[in-house]
């Protein structure tokens, strides 16, 4: 039975307060489809009787679950290619040489999902950059799931998931078999870690960054969001850091402090300098 308009309106106002995450109105099923699971994990009869529960308790674990449940975790190794070889042809080399000094890199996967990106771009580090292999490099995966943290912490993957723009040769190099998953290396395992975070509160304990990659966010987020995002961005972007976004995204009519930076088949963004 699906749930009255009531209702989504109300779970829909929720997941907005809790995430900036906008469901529109003719995303009802979808709703449906990520609470039903939800119910009958916690014992409700229906959907109809949790969002009852949910409208009488303060806020709680079960709202936090129901928020994470309508999060998107789509996501892949090497998820759509080119930017990744932008930042394996012209980003890193810039930085590595800017950043010699310091001997320090400090990379951001925002959103990551089941860490699949952060790891990715450990894996392009050690197989092109080897004179980094003793400087200071972090890469920080966040995500607003905690149960998707968790599970890049782990970083156990299924034969689907490492089928995914993954090639062989790198899962070899990076990964032994266990059963019938494969666990990433110690190699770009220690150069990873990983933290729950949500985008829409303060982005407090963050050093830093010579890159950002905050891809296929601001899409679900409204106007207002998206500035605020943006502008918590430039203040967490080094002067010469790089901002990725996903393709179908932009900095335009958010603000002017970004400047679009054009690679083959790919851009990011740069600070604009004055």
């Amino acid at each position: 039975m699906s749930l009255s308009s009531a209702d989504v309106a109300f779970v829909s106002e929720l997941v907005r307060q809790r995430s900036a995450i906008v469901l529109l109105p003719e995303k009802a099923y979808l709703l449906e489809a990520r609470l039903a699971p939800i119910a009958q994990a916690e014992g409700f009869p229906s959907m109809e009787s949790l969002v009852q529960h949910l409208r009488m308790q303060s806020s709680n674990g079960l709202h936090l679950k129901v928020v994470e449940a309508m999060t998107t975790n789509e996501t892949s190794f090497f998820r759509d290619l080119y930017p990744f070889e932008a930042l394996k042809t012209r980003v890193l080399p810039d930085l590595i040489s800017r950043r010699s000094g310091e001997r320090q890199l400090r990379i951001w996967c925002a959103a990551c999902s089941s860490g699949q990106e952060p790891y990715t771009v450990a894996m392009i580090l050690l197989d092109h950059f080897p004179e980094v292999a003793n400087w200071d490099v972090k890469i920080l995966g966040t995500d607003l799931s905690g149960k998707m943290v968790a599970r890049s912490v782990r970083g156990r993957y299924g034969q689907i998931e490492v089928n995914r723009g993954l090639p062989a040769n790198l899962l070899l190099r990076h990964f032994d078999k266990e059963g019938t998953e494969w666990v990433i290396k110690p190699g770009p395992r220690k150069m990873c870690e990983f933290r729950e975070m949500n985008l829409i509160e303060p982005w407090e304990q963050l050093p830093p960054m010579d890159v950002i990659l905050m891809r296929n966010v601001l899409i679900y987020f409204d106007l207002e969001t998206k500035r605020a995002v943006l502008n918590q961005a430039r203040r967490a972007l080094q002067p010469w850091g790089y901002l990725f976004l996903g393709g179908a995204e932009t900095t335009l009519n958010l603000g002017d402090t970004f400047e679009r930076v054009d690679f083959e088949r790919s851009a990011c963004y740069r600070l604009k300098q004055s």
